[in-house]
């Protein structure tokens, strides 16, 4: 795409999937205040905001706004997702003032599903595709995914079980198995009324990069989403996952940063002045981008 059309199908995506975002959960629940657009839900589900529209004079106000909210919750962290061209330009300046911490940069990046769905799909030797549609094949994905980022993710592992319990139409997963053993997974998210499926999780054991599975199971999730009728694939793509997208054909619309707020925790009688003022370690995030360690 040239940079004319892809800021064109960028409006489109903030206007449709972030402005006009609907929940990721049966128990979520998305809700517009003011000029932000933010989910919550209980238990291990994402909290955040998804979109905002500030300028100098309100930004603040509405920071310490969420804060307050979610903090009132009770939730241990949410993410303000922020991308660089959200106004105003310091936001980024605004939210580390406010107590938030950057995660790594995404690259934001879209591929037209008609051309993607024409990438070959036969499997690597020994590569066989298995469909995610029950808590065992989730199971297979928190493996790959354990192995591929080197985490636990009990957020991605419930939500996935929710939304195939209550809203399969939304999610399409697959994992590679090589033999009994997986080695790479994925996943699709799509909303109807939207002309984006989200691309999350691709991630692929070390030992299996570079033999074309991260491309098969991008090909796979294309030709679900052409027999959907969507005409766009998004992906927030890691540092390793952007040239494989960029040589398929995505293009960049944007670059995207998690930050994260985590509750201060309550000092101890027993804690020195000094103790409580140093750093806490942070609760882990809603997710990965799509391609973690992919190849």
């Amino acid at each position: 795409m040239d940079p004319d059309e892809l800021l064109k199908v960028r409006a489109r995506y903030d206007a449709e999937v972030r402005e006009g975002a609907q929940p990721d959960g049966a128990d979520a629940l998305v809700e517009r205040v003011g000029r932000v657009v933010r989910q919550s839900v209980p238990g291990l589900g994402w909290n955040g905001v998804l979109w905002s529209d500030l300028d100098e004079d309100t930004a603040d106000a509405q920071i310490a706004a969420q804060v307050a909210f979610f903090a009132e919750r009770g939730c241990p962290d949410f993410e303000w997702k922020l991308y660089r061209h959200d106004r105003p330009a310091d936001l980024g300046d605004r939210l580390r003032a406010a107590g938030f911490v950057p995660e790594p940069p995404e690259t934001l990046m879209v591929g037209r599903v008609a051309e993607l769905a024409q990438l070959p799909v036969e499997p690597p030797q020994g590569i066989t595709l298995r469909v995610v549609t029950d808590e065992a094949g989730v199971d297979l994905m928190m493996r790959v995914h354990a192995g591929a980022f080197g985490t636990e993710r009990p957020r991605i592992r419930e939500a996935l079980l929710s939304r195939l319990r209550d809203e399969p139409e939304t999610v399409a997963a697959v994992v590679a198995m090589a033999g009994d053993t997986p080695v790479s997974a994925a996943r699709m998210e799509m909303r109807p009324g939207t002309a984006f499926a989200g691309l999350w999780g691709g991630g692929t054991l070390p030992r299996w990069r570079g033999r074309g599975i991260y491309r098969l199971l991008v090909a796979h999730r294309a030709r679900i989403a052409a027999e959907l009728g969507i005409p766009y694939l998004q992906v927030d793509a890691s540092d390793d996952s952007r040239p494989i997208l960029e040589r398929l054909g995505f293009g960049v619309m944007g670059v995207t940063v998690p930050y994260i707020w985590t509750r201060p925790q309550e000092p101890t009688p027993q804690e020195s002045t000094p103790a409580r003022q140093q750093g806490l370690p942070r609760l882990p995030r809603r997710g990965s981008a799509d391609g973690g360690g992919a190849a």
